[in-house]
């Protein structure tokens, strides 16, 4: 597999969004390159709100994040909650769990996961399982 791309939900801040995947402020691009996770850049969130009067979690604002991202080639989603829109969001991308507070804790420990993530990539079933992390960011 020539390119992994990974999506990171983050605040302003940069640390991860204690909110669904969907309600970040913008989404760190991060690509597998020679064995390590290397920033590639940061977009902006411009979908956190739509259609958000309706209904939370609505199937538009996933709908349009899903296409988003997918335009952007991302394979994977990190994040520390995903919400009700979680089916369709893993129809498309291997969605990964983690209670880091912030991305460079998650760089850590990721490469020892993503012989996981890439055989979900690579088996594309019709939805992707979770991919949990957060077990092993609570290990001392």
């Amino acid at each position: 597999m020539n390119e992994i791309r990974l999506a990171f939900a983050v605040n302003g801040q940069g640390g991860f969004e204690k909110r669904h995947f969907g309600d970040s402020d913008k989404f760190l691009i991060y690509e597998l390159h020679e064995g390590k996770v290397v920033s590639v850049n940061a977009e902006e969130n411009i979908f956190k709100d739509i259609d958000e009067t309706h209904s939370h979690g609505s199937k538009k604002k996933g709908q349009e994040i899903v296409k988003f991202l997918k335009n952007k080639g991302v394979k994977a989603l990190v994040s520390k909650q995903f919400g009700r829109n979680i089916k369709m969001i893993n129809q498309h991308f291997v969605p990964v769990i983690t209670n880091a507070e912030n991305v460079d804790e998650v760089l850590i420990y990721l490469p020892e996961h993503l012989d996981v993530i890439i055989s979900y990539i690579t088996q594309k079933p019709e939805s992707y399982k979770l991919v949990d992390l957060r077990k092993k960011n609570n290990e001392t």
